[in-house]
């Protein structure tokens, strides 16, 4: 048996596909397509044409690729910018004539999947406290919980107003941003996680999405995707702080030319860098373990009634 879910992001259209043996399930297909839902959503309060066009496109690859691989008609769910625009329903039904149909996913859910996509992985079995970032482009999701038994109490779960995308049409919209810009948007997500600080310990912090993946892919200079070397890497604090600065620094053009980098994502990486800094620094935590799962794999393979 396969399935197919399709993560409809503020900034990018992810497809995964699995399949089902019986006892587990294994990875059949994944993508990412950059196609800027979100973009400049904080401000317009829209979701954008341009945006809209662009991933009814990437929904239309998707949904093929999927029916080609024989795992039928995918799920399909649309995260933050989803949320917070006013025109959604107009983005909803267009997607619905064309015959690739989206429902919006709460942040809670979001939040709640991200963590199961975590905690359900081997590679973290064992460790009883784990904390998720989910740095997205209009959202950031932090789950910490600990593990009872066979189950997990959660002691923290949040998604804040914290994404890529808002802050390269706001605080960062400039390619270099000046050091008062970078120390502005500091100040700006530290006051936004100091509303509803995340609890402590976090335990092991595991990061998801393109921000955690691409450093390390930058950093291992890898030339083409491979999970194995990026799934379960760990990334020091330090190091991220650093790589955040360095990106800022360079032009978008010389972004998109380093090995390693997803297309596509040479605008936002900098600033998704800075947001994982800064949760960590929240968080106390001097490092992070990445993941190259997300909450896709979680409700394909568990479905949306585990979540709560």
């Amino acid at each position: 048996m396969r399935k197919a879910v399709i993560d409809v992001g503020s900034n990018s259209v992810l497809l995964v596909v699995e399949e089902y043996d019986g006892r587990t399930w294994h990875p059949v297909f994944e993508s990412s397509e950059v196609s800027s839902l979100g973009e400049g959503t904080k401000v317009s309060g829209i979701l954008g044409e341009k945006g809209i066009l662009q991933t009814l496109e990437a929904l239309e690859r998707a949904f093929k690729r999927s029916e080609d691989l024989g795992a039928g008609t995918p799920i399909a769910a649309a995260t933050m910018a989803a949320r917070m625009a006013s025109n959604t329903d107009h983005f909803l039904a267009r997607a619905k004539e064309q015959g690739t149909p989206v429902f919006v996913l709460s942040g809670d859910d979001e939040a709640n999947l991200g963590f199961l996509s975590v905690c359900g992985d081997y590679l973290f079995s064992g460790i009883p406290l784990i904390s998720i970032i989910d740095v997205g482009g209009q959202s950031t999701e932090i789950v910490t919980a600990k593990r009872d038994g066979e189950a997990w109490t959660t002691k923290f779960r949040r998604s804040y107003s914290l994404g890529t995308l808002a802050l390269l049409g706001g605080t960062l919209h400039d390619e270099c941003p000046r050091e008062d810009a970078w120390l502005q948007a500091c100040t700006e997500i530290d006051q936004v996680l100091i509303e509803n600080p995340p609890s402590a310990p976090c335990g092991v912090v595991v990061v998801l999405g393109a921000t955690g993946t691409n450093l390390v892919s930058i950093r291992e200079r890898l030339e083409r995707w491979d999970p194995a070397m990026v799934h379960g890497a760990t990334l020091e604090y330090e190091e991220i702080s650093k790589a955040a600065s360095w990106l800022a620094s360079l032009s978008v053009a010389d972004r998109a030319s380093l090995p390693g980098i997803e297309p596509g994502r040479e605008r936002t990486l900098p600033i998704g860098a800075l947001i994982l800094e800064r949760c960590l620094f929240a968080l106390g935590a001097e490092s992070c373990r990445v993941s190259t799962r997300g909450w896709r794999h979680a409700l394909l393979e568990q479905g949306l009634h585990k979540v709560g």
